[in-house]
């Protein structure tokens, strides 16, 4: 394989070969973290904001290659983003993997959205609407999330820790019995709610 080349040729393309390597690894190590685990973890370091002057507006067209397992061509960062009362623009996007701290997303809606280990601690979805979303392992702790509705919605390993559920309705979710266990922690979470998880008392 290496005959015919000199030995700086074969200590580059080794080089290569590491450098690919070590990247795949970090990609996955990032792919795989657990977002309950970022949101418990205090001292857990965001990315700087992004300078991108049209980052908020890339919500509209969403993850080019996001997937179930998070991984992008690019961050999506949305943190602070102001997308209030959208009913068109984030319908069926693809939000994996966004960082969405401290963005307002009331009113917004949200329909067939996938929206996957994304980081939406201290956000606001008040009266936003998930019909035919799939929800998986996202940080909605400490979010506002009053009024939202979760409609036929596929709403896996989601934490909502310290989130103010007022209002809130998850008709026809599919909610894992873990996750419905720690859904019924919340003390916001609102009796037709509880009904409807089958909460126990």
């Amino acid at each position: 394989m290496w005959e015919g080349r000199d030995s700086k040729e074969v200590v580059s393309t080794a080089e290569a070969f590491k450098n690919a390597a070590c990247g795949l690894l970090l990609s996955f190590s990032l792919a795989t973290a657990s977002p309950s685990f970022a949101a418990q973890n205090s001292q857990m370091r965001l990315p700087p904001l992004s300078t991108d002057p049209n980052r908020c507006e890339r919500a509209f067209t969403g993850n080019t290659i996001g997937q179930a397992n998070g991984v992008a061509d690019k961050v999506l960062d949305l943190r602070m983003c102001d997308f209030s009362n959208d009913k068109t623009n984030l319908k069926g996007k693809t939000l994996s993997a966004a960082l969405m701290s401290e963005a307002k997303f009331d009113g917004a809606d949200l329909t067939e959205v996938i929206m996957s280990k994304a980081y939406a601690v201290g956000a606001s979805f008040k009266g936003s609407v998930f019909t035919n979303a799939v929800v998986d392992r996202v940080a909605f702790d400490k979010s506002d999330m009053q009024g939202v509705q979760f409609i036929n919605t596929v709403l896996s390993g989601s934490t909502f820790e310290g989130a103010n559920l007022e209002g809130a309705s998850f008709e026809n979710a599919l909610i894992g019995y873990v996750d419905i266990q720690k859904l019924c922690k919340n003390p916001t979470l609102p009796e037709e709610s509880r009904i409807d998880l089958a909460c126990k008392p």
